[in-house]
């Protein structure tokens, strides 16, 4: 049974493929009206409409997926940070006869 990070990342992948999809076709259809009404039925402009599409289809996927990655808890590492200053047990610290 999946958990909830894993139903979440899920349904932003899903996401991120149907705006993909509508992004890569309106870029295709505006560049398709441009190709047809001002650049004389050339290939480039709807090549290009298509590119634009997808590139802010993948700007939004990136930005929505690393959204889910910020919110996670960061490990607390103090812990580390402290022996490494104060110079711990392992660091070869002053040896003391008992």
């Amino acid at each position: 049974m999946a958990t909830w990070a894993e139903d979440e990342i899920g349904r932003k992948w899903d996401r991120c493929f149907t705006d993909a999809l509508f992004k890569f076709g309106g870029g295709t259809l505006l560049g398709g009206v441009f190709s047809l009404f001002f650049f004389k039925r050339r290939k480039w402009p709807i090549i290009t409409g298509a590119g634009f599409g997808l590139g802010m289809a993948y700007a939004n996927c990136q930005e929505d997926l690393n959204s889910t990655i910020r919110q996670q808890k960061p490990k607390d590492c103090s812990k580390i940070d402290g022996e490494k200053k104060t110079g711990g047990a392992k660091t070869g610290g002053a040896k003391t006869s008992s």
